[in-house]
């Protein structure tokens, strides 16, 4: 019985955090992760988030009125039972149509759930301490989301987790006096400030706005998210902030202070935002971001049950709705399309989310407590000088598409699998142009020379293959060169991060190259390889290395006609060509591609297998040609 009533006392704190870790965890993390792994990608995975937003506006605005279901914990039990469907559905495999009917359930479940949760919250955390309660379930779900191994978890098993999250929360028992807590706790909503409704919808808008812009374009770029969402101790760090500053915030709403908790979120938020635009400062955007999350997200949990001054429970559920659909969906969306399409949150749109979030309050707190306008004022200030000497992230446009497309190569982490450096005496000098000198590896600031070199050197890449070449293998490797490991980077053509590094990849040449060309124009195959080559060698690797350019029904012809230059030729005009050709120019072709044309070389080749695709191409007759 003790035990029984134990867990009625806490379920609050266990409902927030469930929701919170569901959401996290689930539908901003693993149901992407899963959508892309089934090959939903670039708009179709637009068009689901879509669904998913519109069923959370929905539902949002519709679960305050769906009196059918005038029970309060069946109605939530209903939400949990269709969030834990759409996880359980997200493991089978999705086409598009059945990804934007299962995204459309997230957002109906959560929908549900939220409202009705937010609605009676002061039911479910009991007459006592419900501020405290909400601050730890809030703060509890921030840290089980940023638990490495739960952080770290494969897309499915996350999906499988937050499922049985909920399974739990809805055997609990549910059952609340519908008249009891909520009054009397709601009774202190009129010792707030009494914000007009709107000007608080507005707030969380413009807050809620910035932190979803800030988390995807941290998710979205590589330096970023190695700043702060990898590594152990960097995750613990962030855990921690986000549930000091939820008990924070649950305390200081306790106070009714949320003026100072919303100002305070915004002065977080804003200084995080600025932070993001230069990587110095990535350690302080790890620390500022969940402290202004977590302050305001209590806020945002509290505020339809115990901050509102609204005067019944309907008119809270209709605030609810409204607040949820708009600024928890809608300013999420608008967020995340800033991201996308700008890459950066612009200053003058952090000042202008500042003006929203902080006039409503300085205008009415001027008739209540100068001293908190005093105190808020100075902390506006101090944000302010602060924003004004953080670089601008709007630099980042001041800058050339080849300097950004360096801090993409940098952020993508090519240099794990790539060098530039070409190693002086020795084979590469032949395969990937002139020696590097000290003097230039000093030059590059920062140096990237590279880790490993697991794919070719990059040092004389602008010389060795051309814009549209470097494009197209950017989005599909295997279109080009069907052995290739390396995986698809598609997603940088969603924005301009693609074009900028192709800008930056053209870039690396260096002026001293007519040595280097006529270097290639004398090599010819050893004549020990000559001697070696054979047929059925060339044969393989032709199919291997050249076919998906030069067949006809090769993935990289049939992209051919659009961005590359001309087609390539098919193995018959090759065939008759090479009779016009002594093997050692054919070899050369093989080997080195031809300069200033989308024509690449395979420099990695051996004198062998040049030697033996070039007598395959001359010899093989062409009956034989055709027969493949």
């Amino acid at each position: 019985m003790r035990s029984r009533r134990c867990v009625r006392d806490w379920r609050g704190v266990i409902l927030v955090a469930a929701v919170y870790v569901y959401f996290l965890i689930f539908a901003q993390f693993a149901f992407l992760a899963i959508l892309s792994a089934n090959g939903i990608q670039a708009e179709r995975l637009k068009g689901a988030m879509v669904s998913m937003a519109f069923g959370g506006i929905l539902f949002s605005l519709l679960t305050p009125r769906i009196h059918i279901i005038g029970n309060p914990a069946l109605r939530l039990r209903i939400g949990l039972c269709i969030s834990v469907i759409a996880a359980l559905l997200s493991l089978c495999p999705l086409q598009f149509a059945s990804a934007v009917g299962v995204a459309f359930l997230i957002g109906t479940g959560l929908g549900i759930v939220t409202l009705t949760l937010v609605t009676h919250l002061a039911e479910w955390c009991g007459e006592h301490a419900t501020h405290v309660k909400s601050g730890l379930g809030v703060g509890l779900g921030y840290l089980i989301c940023n638990i490495p191994t739960v952080f770290a978890a494969t897309p499915k098993l996350q999906a499988l987790l937050s499922a049985l999250v909920f399974v739990g929360v809805a055997s609990l028992p549910l059952s609340i006096t519908p008249n009891g807590a909520s009054i009397r706790v709601h009774s202190h909503a009129q010792r707030q400030p009494n914000f007009a409704f709107l000007s608080v919808l507005i707030a969380f808008t413009a807050l809620i706005w910035l932190d979803s812009a800030a988390f995807y374009i941290i998710q979205h770029n590589g330096a970023l998210k190695a700043g702060t969402w990898e590594g152990n101790v960097r995750l613990w760090s962030i855990a921690g902030v986000h549930f000091v500053f939820a008990v924070a915030s649950a305390l200081l709403l306790r106070r009714h202070k949320i003026a100072l908790v919303l100002t305070g979120a915004f002065a977080f938020l804003g200084a995080a935002c600025a932070f993001l635009a230069h990587p110095s400062f990535t350690a302080s955007a790890r620390l500022f971001y969940p402290a202004g999350v977590s302050l305001y997200s209590v806020a945002l949990v509290l505020y339809p049950s115990s901050l509102s001054s609204a005067q019944n429970l309907n008119e809270r559920a209709r605030q609810a709705g409204w607040l949820y659909a708009i600024a928890g969906w809608i300013g999420s969306a608008l967020g995340i399309g800033m991201g996308q399409n700008l890459g950066h949150i612009p200053i003058m749109f952090v000042g202008a989310a500042g003006l929203l979030v902080l006039a409503p309050i300085s205008i009415d707190l001027t008739r209540r407590a100068p001293r908190e306008v005093a105190l808020l004022t100075s902390v506006i200030a101090i944000s302010a000088i602060a924003l004004h000497f953080i670089p601008s992230a709007n630099a980042e446009n001041s800058q050339t598409a080849i300097e950004r497309g360096k801090r993409v190569y940098i952020a993508e982490g090519c240099i794990s699998c790539h060098s530039q450096y070409v190693r002086p005496n020795t084979s590469d000098e032949l395969m990937w142009g002139p020696a590097s000198t000290p003097a230039e590896v000093h030059h590059e600031k920062p140096p990237l020379i590279g880790n490993r070199r697991q794919g070719p050197d990059l040092a004389e890449v602008g010389l060795r293959r051309s814009p549209a070449w470097l494009r197209e293998h950017l989005i599909e490797p295997r279109a080009l060169n069907g052995n290739s490991i390396m995986p698809s980077y598609a997603y940088l053509f969603e924005d301009r991060r693609g074009s900028d590094l192709v800008a930056y990849l053209t870039s690396l040449q260096s002026g001293n190259i007519a040595a280097h060309l006529a270097e290639e124009h004398s090599w010819h195959p050893a004549a020990s390889a000559m001697h070696l080559a054979n047929l059925s060698e060339g044969e393989r690797l032709y199919w291997q290395d050249c076919a998906t350019c030069h067949e006809s029904d090769g993935d990289a012809r049939k992209l051919w006609s659009g961005p590359f230059n001309q087609l390539p030729l098919s193995l018959n005009q090759m065939h008759r060509s090479a009779q016009s050709q002594n093997t050692q120019q054919l070899a050369q072709i093989i080997k080195f591609g031809i300069h200033a044309t989308d024509m690449p070389g395979h420099e990695w080749l051996s004198d062998r297998q040049v030697a033996s695709i070039s007598l395959w191409i001359r010899d093989n007759d062409s009956q034989t040609i055709t027969q493949h």
